[in-house]
């Protein structure tokens, strides 16, 4: 069952968004060569205590850190380490907090300096895929309609979309119903209603979609070894379409 938000709960959800925005504000500057990816999710729980806020991450089924940080091949929940950033790597930088009962989840990914035009343009259209399938929610309309358009935003451009790796609804938890997959049919799927809360979050490798899971449990990378990119937000579906709570 997908909860739907009363008054109350959309305004600590926006709190919750806000509160995570300031969070990647001190992130955004600190992405470049020469930082570890250990310092770098010290930094980002460090801010997210400041602001009066946990980080859900930590602790969740033996995860160790406050945020995912995954370079260039690894999709996404990779553990925070002695890892350098190096000139020309892509990293994605995947932050939840939770407020005041409520959470917020997001993903950037960032060029470490001076990156290729492939890996840029793989950025620039996994954010289109996101921009692409949000424009398909709202009040009436089914998921399976936001869910393709992220599809054929990725394959048009020559791409492969995850499918083991999903967006999800959030609220009170960290993961809540329904599951969503970054491909799919339009006209298929739950029915969104005004008040409902989404992380949506495409997954999209430069080469096939498919994925192996590290020894650790965790890390998820291409199969194939090639680049993939992140870009997620947490939105509020609404009559007229939806509001985006971390950006």
């Amino acid at each position: 069952m997908i909860p739907v938000r009363n008054d109350k709960e959309i305004a600590k959800m926006r709190a919750a968004g806000k509160a995570l925005i300031e969070v990647f504000r001190t992130v955004d500057p600190l992405v470049a060569p020469g930082i570890t990816t250990l310092e770098l999710n010290a930094e980002i729980e460090k801010k997210i205590l400041s602001l009066g806020a946990t980080a859900p991450c930590k602790g969740y089924h033996g995860y160790p850190a406050a945020a995912c940080i995954s370079v260039d091949d690894v999709v996404v929940h990779g553990i925070p380490s002695l890892k350098v950033l190096a000139e020309g790597e892509i990293v994605s930088v995947d932050i939840v907090l939770k407020l005041d009962g409520y959470h917020a989840d997001a993903t950037r990914t960032y060029a470490v300096g001076k990156i290729s035009p492939e890996k840029q343009r793989l950025i620039d259209v996994t954010r289109r895929c996101f921009y692409n399938g949000i424009a398909k929610i709202r009040a009436g309309a089914r998921l399976g309609d936001a869910q393709h358009a992220i599809q054929m935003t990725a394959e048009l451009a020559g791409y492969g979309v995850v499918r083991a790796m999903t967006g999800h609804g959030i609220g009170t938890q960290m993961h809540e119903d329904p599951t969503i997959e970054n491909y799919g049919r339009p006209g298929t799927g739950p029915l969104l209603r005004s008040g409902m809360c989404l992380a949506v979050e495409p997954m999209i490798a430069m080469g096939d979609w498919d994925v192996r899971i590290d020894r650790d449990g965790w890390t998820c990378r291409t199969a194939d070894g090639l680049p993939a990119a992140h870009y997620e937000n947490t939105v509020l579906v609404t009559d007229g379409g939806c509001e985006i709570l971390t950006e």
